[in-house]
């Protein structure tokens, strides 16, 4: 009895360091309803599960800013050993920052930058610059639309960085085309079915549209499918651009739903985010903003993105 005793003490003395060596990672993500981010969430899991001693714990703040703040203090209260927020509103992320901060976790904010213009030690970001994806899709379009011409806008959360970004980037190109005039501009939410909905209402008001800039390829797929179910043709009729790139906004530009979009690289804001939490735990040397750049995907270049 004795010596079994002796074995086991000595087995958990071997083992106790290999469980402490598992990181534990808290992730709230803004809304997993969101085509984009559900795809990043998955290609979270998928890179953990290829890192053994990471451990990760998703949230769903459903697009509801108290519930996420709520989703990190109980992160905190569990002590993780990092957190990742994917955030619902990009100007209210000071009280996540400080607590966070406060209690001496590691913060990673990822795909959606927060509006604080500096980041305290122990905080960082990695996604995309959201004003060069709208540059990009505009400059695409004016050139279609050879200058002139009216333009509609669909938004996404009003909420959200990316959208107030990639529509500045927008309309700093529009700068150069005096000629090309914004017609209509409205939100869409990044759904479908609401960039379906929207669509339809525009197309009932009677205003002449030469070209749709969506902010996300979900509502420029609902765009397009209402100009179908109306017998008129995109690309023809009415020149559409998305953006993000994903196999959804893919596979509309392979069938000629869409004109174009821009490639913002999901898996690699979803990986890095882990490999930059790991990092500032292991207290390693790392960039506290990490920029990963867009790119202009067309009908004549998609196959180059479908394998990414």
């Amino acid at each position: 009895m004795m010596k079994t005793r002796l074995i086991a003490l000595l087995l958990s003395c071997f083992l106790a360091p290999l469980a402490l060596a598992d990181i534990r990672i808290g992730v709230s993500i803004a809304q997993t309803n969101d085509v984009f981010l559900a795809r990043m969430r998955n290609d979270m899991a998928e890179h953990a599960r290829q890192l053994p001693d990471i451990d990760l714990q998703f949230e769903d703040a459903q697009g509801d800013v108290v519930r996420q703040l709520n989703q990190v203090q109980n992160f905190i209260a569990q002590g993780v050993d990092a957190i990742i927020v994917n955030p619902v509103d990009t100007a209210a992320t000071r009280n996540i920052t400080r607590q966070a901060t406060q209690a001496g976790i590691p913060l990673v904010y990822v795909n959606r930058r927060p509006e604080e213009a500096t980041f305290p030690p122990g905080v960082a970001y990695i996604g995309s610059d959201e004003f060069k994806a709208g540059e990009l899709q505009m400059q695409y379009l004016a050139e279609r639309m050879g200058g002139k011409g009216n333009l509609a806008i669909m938004l996404g959360l009003l909420s959200n960085d990316a959208t107030r970004n990639r529509t500045r980037g927008l309309k700093e190109v529009l700068k150069k085309y005096p000629d090309i005039h914004i017609v209509e501009e409205q939100n869409a939410d990044w759904l479908r079915e609401k960039g379906m909905d929207l669509m339809n209402n525009w197309m009932v008001s009677g205003q002449r549209i030469d070209a749709v800039a969506a902010n996300a390829d979900e509502m420029a797929i609902g765009a397009a499918l209402a100009l179908k179910q109306a017998g008129l043709n995109p690309g023809k009729d009415i020149l559409i651009a998305g953006t993000d790139g994903g196999p959804n906004g893919l596979d509309a530009i392979r069938n000629g739903l869409l004109q174009a979009t821009v490639y913002q690289d999901g898996k690699g804001q979803a990986k890095g985010s882990i490999d930059l939490a790991v990092k500032m735990v292991r207290k390693e040397t790392f960039e506290a903003e990490v920029s990963i750049p867009f790119q202009l995907v067309t009908q004549g270049n998609y196959e180059n993105f479908l394998n990414r």
